[in-house]
């Protein structure tokens, strides 16, 4: 009982910092006159990016690498199995032209990135962990460059100066919390796993995972309830490109991070390569770059499937 509450206390206190977090960075960005397309991919990328990141890194550092990388590996697939589900079912999305020549194919790109890495001797070595982040790095420098209609400031309306001392109280309470969210969720999870006799990996790939990717979800429905269609299928390929360069690539270079529980490599991989790599047809067929409620339907029941056949 003591693990779940601190689970789901570490989870509440994991959402507020990553939202005190956000707060305090945009402000931040306009206090220092930083251009809106530069806050929105790099800034208001890792504020979103916050609790995986403090959570993989956390969890590497106390010895439990297979939360690091169920964490990074089942939010990817809650991403787009269950949080872009639950939003074209409840109402459908135009998806832009930037989604088959850039958001998709890095996608892609960098998850048989991460496979290449991980797949053949198990470990994600600091060097390799260098190459990814150097990956996002160019990737951005790209972005920046070539695609600035690609990203789209989500939440004009937030974007309000903070006076120094506001500023200075959210960055304090948001990395605060989410690293107190992270110490909480971590023990949780552990003490669950222990308790029911199943690995960290089950215990990362389905709570924790999902637990995480919480932000973007309630900005998912929020923005479908204000018919905004806010948070865009570009913004979750591009918290999956984030998730895995950023996330692995930073916590990889800090502690190198091995695989214990060998099914991620049988089957959680394979499960968010394939979800990935399916929204591109999902995209086209029954109507060109558009996705509506019969593509969530099967991206849900896709994500039934994964996580009965992980905790069977």
């Amino acid at each position: 009982m003591l693990d779940i509450i601190y689970i789901v206390l570490g989870l509440t206190l994991l959402v507020l910092g990553g939202n005190w977090l956000l707060k305090a960075a945009v402000a931040l960005s306009l206090k220092l006159n930083i251009p809106k397309i530069v806050i929105g991919m790099t800034v208001v990328s890792f504020a979103t990016s916050a609790p995986e990141l403090i959570v993989s890194i956390n969890a590497a550092l106390d010895g439990f690498p297979d939360l690091a990388l169920g964490n990074v590996v089942g939010s990817n697939i809650a991403n787009l199995g269950l949080v872009l589900a639950i939003t074209i079912i409840l109402g459908s999305i135009d998806v832009r032209k930037s989604f088959y020549t850039t958001d998709w194919p890095v996608m892609m790109l960098a998850s048989l990135l991460f496979f290449g890495f991980i797949y053949f001797d198990g470990e994600i070595q600091r060097t390799e962990g260098i190459v990814m982040v150097v990956s996002l790095f160019l990737f951005l420098v790209y972005l920046l460059r070539f695609q600035k209609t690609a990203v789209v400031d989500e939440m004009p309306e937030d974007d309000i100066p903070l006076p120094l001392y506001k500023l200075v109280l959210f960055l304090g309470l948001g990395g605060t919390a989410l690293w107190g969210g992270s110490e909480l969720l971590i023990n949780g999870a552990v003490g669950l796993a222990t308790f029911y006799g199943v690995s960290e990996r089950i215990i990362a790939v389905t709570i924790v995972s999902v637990g995480t990717s919480i932000p973007e979800l309630a900005a998912s429905v929020i923005a479908v309830i204000k018919k905004e269609k806010a948070i865009s299928l570009g913004n979750l390929l591009g918290s999956n490109i984030f998730n895995l360069l950023a996330v692995l690539g930073i916590t990889a270079i800090i502690t190198p991070i091995k695989v214990v529980d060998q099914g991620l490599l049988s089957s959680d991989v394979f499960w968010m390569l394939g979800i990935s790599f399916l929204i591109l047809p999902l995209v086209f067929i029954p109507k060109g770059l558009r996705l509506g409620w019969r593509d969530g339907i099967v991206l849900l029941l896709l994500y039934a499937g994964f996580v009965y056949i992980t905790i069977k």
